[in-house]
């Protein structure tokens, strides 16, 4: 079902590229100061090494290698996930009342996919080990190595998810130019090489089929397969290891993207008046996702604890036991539950809906997915099935340098909006074109 964008005008899509308020230049600089702190922390790593977080190696200092750099990385990819499955679904399925969010939803993939790459980056302490390790090893350890698969996965998924966005903002861009500013005509002119409108249709079956391919690739080789994979295939840390850990992650990915999606939305909504454009509909549907895949969410974490404390081996149930008495732990699953309740009541009784309410509940989303993502990854080191180094203590605590890449990572994405909303429309023309499309072509 769609939603009525009838009284929508070609000049709402462009509102954000010719409009500059206060609030847009404050944000902004909320953004630049966020990157600015993570860059000063990061400089400290760089100069004296992952020594000044709290990561850790065994044996030597106690608490575990992976902390919240790892539990980040999952989420932001996870996001990234969540948000083109949405988008290729609107295609694929036919959903066309999200089509007002599904650029929304590919820019938000483009920046947390960045975002998750950063957090491999700082991870291994110096940048130039990547290019010292990891591509030296890439022929020869993809065949069978986990985490080059994941690396692999993750670069073929961006450069799907880019080819997709680029193909749709051609389209557009040729039928909004005159409407775009013309000091960013250099731009649109590389954006638009060699375009003609003969490529409309042959783009329409390729976005069809890039489409195609993320959604079955979404459950077998992204967040449903080989991340899961690179923690489920070792069963020397308790609570990693099994098969519920695809499913598992698949159903935080949906989550977390959701809720992202919903801010995003509401974020452009209220700044720029696209109450016809983004109607009240849109965001009810999102939440009904919410609700749905936070439900997913709940119920696998049950399976998880249930199997964890009876007659588990024995460090998987210390491990559980471990998690369960964890306070934080709880309030990641509350800020999920209670998001999800909120959802169901308002299809009971939906004048209960308010988007500045599913916006806040998304946020604790948000929030307590990431929160379950750091936790599953340290509680899973910290009581590993080998004995070496049981007698070697310390226990993690996120360091200022590992929250500032935190914050810094969010400000990029809250960057990233802010830069692209002033250079491409950040909703697609075919959410209005079918009420317009007559109308402008004579």
């Amino acid at each position: 079902m769609s939603v009525d964008t009838s009284d929508v005008s070609r000049e709402t899509l462009v509102r954000p590229i010719g409009q500059l308020s206060k609030q847009y230049l404050a944000l902004m600089a909320a953004a630049l100061g966020a990157i600015g702190i993570w860059a000063f922390f990061y400089l400290q790593q760089l100069q004296h090494g992952l020594i000044v977080t709290n990561l850790a190696d065994w044996g030597s200092g106690g608490g575990v290698p992976w902390g919240l750099y790892i539990g980040a990385f999952i989420w932001w990819v996870g996001i990234a996930h969540g948000g083109i499955i949405l988008s290729a679904a609107v295609r694929l399925l036919g959903m066309d009342r999200y089509q007002p969010v599904a650029r929304l939803a590919e820019l938000l993939t483009i920046a947390a996919l960045t975002c998750a790459g950063l957090f491999i980056l700082i991870h291994v302490g110096r940048p130039d080990r990547l290019v010292t390790s990891v591509l030296p090893a890439w022929p020869t350890r993809v065949q069978w190595s986990p985490l080059m698969w994941d690396v692999t996965v993750i670069t073929a998924y961006f450069v799907l998810t880019a080819t997709y966005l680029l193909l749709t903002i051609r389209y557009d861009i040729h039928r909004l130019r005159d409407r775009l500013p013309h000091q960013l005509e250099p731009v649109y002119a590389v954006l638009m090489l060699g375009y003609s409108e003969r490529e409309d249709a042959i783009v329409e079956r390729m976005v069809w089929w890039i489409a195609f391919a993320i959604i079955i690739m979404a459950p077998l080789l992204l967040h449903g397969g080989v991340i899961p994979w690179l923690f489920a295939l070792l069963p020397s840390m308790a609570g990693w290891a099994g098969g519920v850990q695809g499913p598992s992650f698949l159903s935080i990915a949906l989550t977390s993207a959701v809720s992202g999606i919903i801010i995003v939305a509401a974020a452009f909504r209220r700044a720029y008046g696209w109450e016809e454009l983004i109607p009240v509909e849109v965001f009810q549907g999102l939440g009904k996702w919410l609700g749905f895949f936070g439900l997913i969410f709940l119920w696998l974490q049950l399976q998880q604890v249930i199997t964890g404390i009876f007659a588990a081996p024995t460090t998987l149930q210390h491990a559980t036991e471990v998690k369960i008495a964890t306070p934080l732990y709880w309030v990641a699953i509350g800020l999920v539950l209670l998001a999800m309740l909120y959802v169901f009541a308002c299809s009971l009784r939906p004048s209960l809906f308010r988007i500045p309410v599913l916006v806040a509940l998304s946020f604790g989303v948000l929030v307590g997915t990431l929160v379950e993502k750091v936790l599953f990854v340290v509680e899973g080191l910290q009581h590993a099935h080998f004995q070496l180094y049981d007698g070697v203590p310390g226990v993690y605590v996120p360091s200022p340098v590992e929250l500032s890449a935190l914050l810094g990572t969010v400000g990029i994405v809250v960057l990233f909006f802010l830069v692209v909303s002033k250079v491409i429309p950040v909703v697609e023309l075919h959410a209005i074109e079918s009420a317009h499309e007559e109308v402008d072509d004579a």
